[in-house]
């Protein structure tokens, strides 16, 4: 339950800042001092705070991860150096996705229309064989489709449809990409 005035106190319980305390710290102390190599440890120190990683999943050291307990990503994904995972919501990342340098997956916002500023959260999902490119910025709620590419610096305010190249600011759909022939032979039911 979110604080209802972000004026008279702070939008998440005691016992939710003392996990990000704790992860903050071994952040600071573990992964983001690790080789880059290291992407086992990363996997490792994810899932002891509760992410859902898939099998050969690459998290760079310089990801930033606001509360690893609502992150999930699938197999074989790739999360590069200066992403910010801001998932005070549920961040669903599927297989064989791509989030490039610099991007910015945002699950909070805060609702101008009353006294306070409240806090409001809404997950994002980012489907299979999806490519967010740098310095992207996805907005809460928003769902990236299956097999679409983002290009870079784009805004993401809205949902962006399955198999499409997506741009711009806003972005919108530029024009279809075609399915990968690698999907049709790995796809698993």
């Amino acid at each position: 339950m979110h604080n209802q005035d972000t004026f008279t106190g702070p939008s998440f319980p005691l016992s939710n800042r003392m996990a990000r305390a704790i992860w903050n710290l071994a952040w600071g102390l573990f992964f983001r001092s690790s080789p880059v190599w290291c992407h086992g440890w990363r996997r490792l120190m994810l899932r002891a705070f509760g992410a859902r990683i898939g099998r050969g999943v690459h998290v760079y050291p310089a990801v930033r991860i606001w509360a690893p307990w609502n992150l999930e990503i699938g197999d074989e994904s790739g999360i590069g150096n200066g992403v910010n995972l801001y998932a005070q919501d549920r961040i669903r990342i599927g297989r064989r996705v791509v989030i490039s340098q610099g991007a910015h997956l945002c699950t909070g916002t805060h609702d101008y229309r009353v006294p306070g500023y409240p806090l409001r959260t809404h997950p994002i999902d980012v489907g299979d064989h999806a490519w967010v490119a740098a310095e992207v910025f996805i907005h809460p709620g928003v769902r990236i489709g299956t097999g679409t590419v983002i290009g870079a610096r784009a805004v993401v305010t809205r949902d962006m449809p399955d198999w499409m190249i997506c741009a711009g600011h806003p972005c919108a759909p530029l024009k279809p990409r075609p399915p990968l022939d690698d999907i049709r032979t790995h796809t698993h039911t």
